[in-house]
Order: structure tokens, then sequence, then C-alpha cells
């Protein structure tokens, strides 16, 4: 299997490291959030068969965080995006 890195790119899945569910909103006010909120955040999850995003690190190449579509079903890749814009030298 291979990930297509916007930097580097087709690189085998093994230079990667998955990093979670990109479909998920960690809570924005961390101290008020509540319990509830950090449990369904951190733990409870949808067993999703197709499509789903995912983030995963290029750590054996330019180490950037990216938001890749995996199959679930079948583990193919599809479109991959980097988690966040590229810093420039523009203000």
């Amino acid at each position: 299997m291979q990930i297509t890195c916007p930097w580097c790119g087709p690189r085998p899945v093994e230079e990667f490291t998955y990093g979670g569910d990109a479909t998920k909103t960690r809570p924005k006010t961390p101290d008020t959030a509540g319990r509830e909120r950090w449990m369904d955040f951190v733990f409870y999850r949808e067993n999703v068969a197709g499509p789903h995003e995912e983030y995963w690190q290029h750590v054996g190449g330019c180490r950037a965080w990216l938001i890749a579509e995996r199959d679930t079903t079948t583990h193919a890749f599809g479109r991959v995006a980097l988690a966040r814009p590229a810093a420039t030298d523009e203000p």
C-alpha cells in the first residue's frame, strides 16, 4: 500500500503513522467541556464502512501531518491533503 504525500509523492505506508479520526472535533474550551464531551472525543467512534478521513503523519519523510481518505473495507487510500496549510513567507 502507498500513501501519496503532497510533498514527497507516493510512499510506502510503512513511512507513515496513524494519528486518529479526522472527523472528530476537539473541544474548543478544554477546561469547561465536561467529562462527557471528553469521553466522546477520546473514546467513542463510529464504525464506518467505506471512505473515512484520518490523520496520518509522514514520520519517515517530511514529517507533515496529513488528512487521508482511506476506505475501511479495502484499506485503499484516496485523497490526501495537508492537515493545515503550509507556512509561507507572506505576512
